[in-house]
């Protein structure tokens, strides 16, 4: 027969069974053993950076800090569920990752020739693990952007962060743009004309995929984002190109 909705308000199921009757208490969970804990602390940190080196445990702000991380680390190494080497050039030597995370780094090539001919853009929030600025890598200084009366401009108290909201960009690997909450302000990292013409789009991408609800740009290194000066120009293009646009105090995109 037909489905029919049911009429009147809704009521509280009963229960008559003797394993239901009766007042319930939830139980805590026992505290998990410290070395289990420690354990799956480090395998986690694997997951979560690919490569564990001293940044990204001080990023986790992780008890004991790099030294106890350290400790558990060569103990999953001798047990082949962590492996030790110089993966990644500048990082120091003492860097852990899986075995499976290793064996995909070997598929790289480090010859500059076999890089895309278009510079490849990729934007991410400032707290992502992918993002190694801040973590593993420390933050470069931003390039600098000129007044209109062609002094440089300060960047004033703006400064990169691993702050929630942020975007970072990245072109071909290297930071090229750090957009700060809300984007008022841009911070430029380098004056390649290639990487801005690549970075502008991938900001607007972060508006138009929903991963924020819109960005109204200002200011670029200190700068008017609308000024004349080289920089602010090539940041300006490569995001009206994004599908940004103008307006009387700067540019603006809307989801």
């Amino acid at each position: 027969g037909a489905l029919r909705a049911a009429s009147g308000p809704a009521t509280l199921e009963r229960h008559d069974s003797p394993l239901v009757a009766g007042r319930w208490s939830m139980l805590r969970p026992e505290p998990l053993e410290p070395t289990l804990r420690a354990s799956a602390t480090a395998e986690l940190l694997m997951d979560r950076y690919g490569v564990v080196t001293k940044g990204p445990v001080a990023v986790e702000e992780i008890p004991g800090g790099f030294a106890t991380v350290y400790k558990v680390l060569s103990t999953l190494e001798d047990t082949g569920r962590a492996r030790r080497g110089y993966f990644i050039e500048g990082l120091g030597a003492a860097q852990f990752a899986q075995p499976a995370t290793v064996d995909h780094l070997r598929t790289f090539s480090t010859d500059d020739q076999v890089r895309a001919e278009e510079p490849v853009a990729l934007a991410l929030a400032a707290t992502d693990p992918a993002n190694p600025y801040g973590a593993a890598l420390e933050w470069p200084d931003p390039v600098a952007a000129t007044t209109p009366d062609g002094e440089d401009a300060p960047a004033g108290r703006h400064r990169p962060g691993r702050k929630a909201g942020a975007v970072v960009v990245l072109v071909d690997g290297d930071l090229a743009l750090y957009v700060e909450r809300g984007g008022r302000t841009v911070l430029a990292f380098t004056e390649d004309a290639d990487a801005l013409a690549a970075a502008g789009p991938a900001v607007a991408g972060t508006v138009r995929r929903g991963a924020v609800d819109k960005l109204t740009v200002e200011k670029v290194n200190g700068a008017p984002v609308l000024g004349p000066g080289p920089l602010e120009t090539a940041v300006r293009e490569s995001l009206l190109a994004g599908g940004f646009y103008s307006t009387p105090r700067g540019l603006r995109m809307r989801r």
